[in-house]
């Protein structure tokens, strides 16, 4: 298709070489040859009149026109995809439809797992690819390449839309067999014992719980670290190390493992969850269909909490 002399078959193309600012990655993401891809940049050469991509050193840099296209070049392909997609009627039961949620294991498990479940029941032909939280997912937010980021609210974005999902706090996991500590942990011997703590991505990010200890100028000893919230508290069994985890993952594995939850030695802000999205998918029935039954399922699970109480 041509419009105005150009090859609206050349957006994508020239989207993904924007972005990657590489022949190689755009190839990749194309999944085309990168002859194919050299080709495509070419053709966008000749119709701009300008490199758009030029070797600076070992790394190819946009040019001031490249950069300038860069976002309205995006914003024109989601708009394109929310139009197709989209659909003015949205039935649950019988729409075929796939999202991708961003989130960690620990959301997976206190939030996710149950959205599943209900999925099942209510929208069978509806999939979920639920990918563990990377460096890069600022950027994929800011491309359109997720339907929806679940992360604390610090880590929200301010120039997309949000909303609060539920309120978690912390406690102490220690081993059930664990005889250097009571019923209750003082803040010295918090301090004096040994830790596991979860970090995160290539640049090791520390968790939510870690940032608001370092705020408080508090220095834990941290003997093992993991990639993931879930063996945080198996990996102090048959130890005396402790784990601060999140209360609602504490709970669940004090119910299979040999565990003791203690509250914390000190205080701390409450977590809270805020599930984000693109703007370009406002208009969305289906979004917006998944994003109340997200909200629905948290709020399920707070009322289940409180009904129950506190171990």
């Amino acid at each position: 298709m041509r419009l105005g002399h150009f090859d609206m078959n050349l957006l994508v193309a020239l989207d993904a070489l924007l972005d990657t600012r590489s022949v190689t990655r755009a190839s990749e993401r194309l999944h085309i040859g990168a002859s194919a891809t050299s080709s495509a940049l070419g053709r966008l050469r000749e119709y701009f009149g300008d490199e758009l991509l030029m070797q600076v050193g070992r790394r190819m840099e946009l040019t001031p026109l490249g950069r300038s296209l860069a976002q309205p070049v995006r914003e024109i392909l989601l708009n394109v995809q929310s139009t197709v997609v989209s659909r003015p009627q949205f039935d649950p039961a019988q729409a075929k439809r796939n999202f991708v949620i961003r989130a960690s294991d620990y959301l997976t498990t206190v939030l996710l797992i149950d959205v599943v479940q209900r999925l099942q029941r209510e929208a069978p032909r509806i999939t979920l690819h639920i990918a563990n939280m990377t460096d890069d997912v600022p950027e994929q937010l800011d491309r359109g390449e997720v339907d929806f980021v679940i992360y604390p609210s610090a880590s929200v974005n301010p120039a997309h839309p949000s909303q609060a999902l539920f309120e978690d706090s912390f406690s102490c996991v220690v081993w059930a067999g664990n005889g250097l500590v009571g019923d209750t942990l003082s803040f010295d011997q918090y301090l004096a014992l040994g830790h596991v703590a979860a970090t995160f991505g290539d640049s090791r990010s520390v968790s939510f719980e870690s940032l608001m200890m370092s705020n408080l100028g508090l220095s834990r000893s941290i003997e093992v670290t993991t990639t993931n919230f879930n063996t945080l508290p198996q990996l102090v069994i048959g130890t005396t190390r402790i784990a601060t985890v999140h209360t609602r993952l504490a709970r669940i594995y004090a119910h299979y493992l040999p565990l003791r939850l203690l509250p914390l030695p000190m205080d701390l802000p409450p977590l809270i969850e805020v599930m984000q999205w693109h703007a370009i998918n406002n208009g969305d029935p289906a979004h917006a269909w998944l994003r109340q039954v997200l909200q629905e399922q948290a709020q399920a699970y707070t009322v289940a909490e409180a009904t129950r109480g506190q171990f």
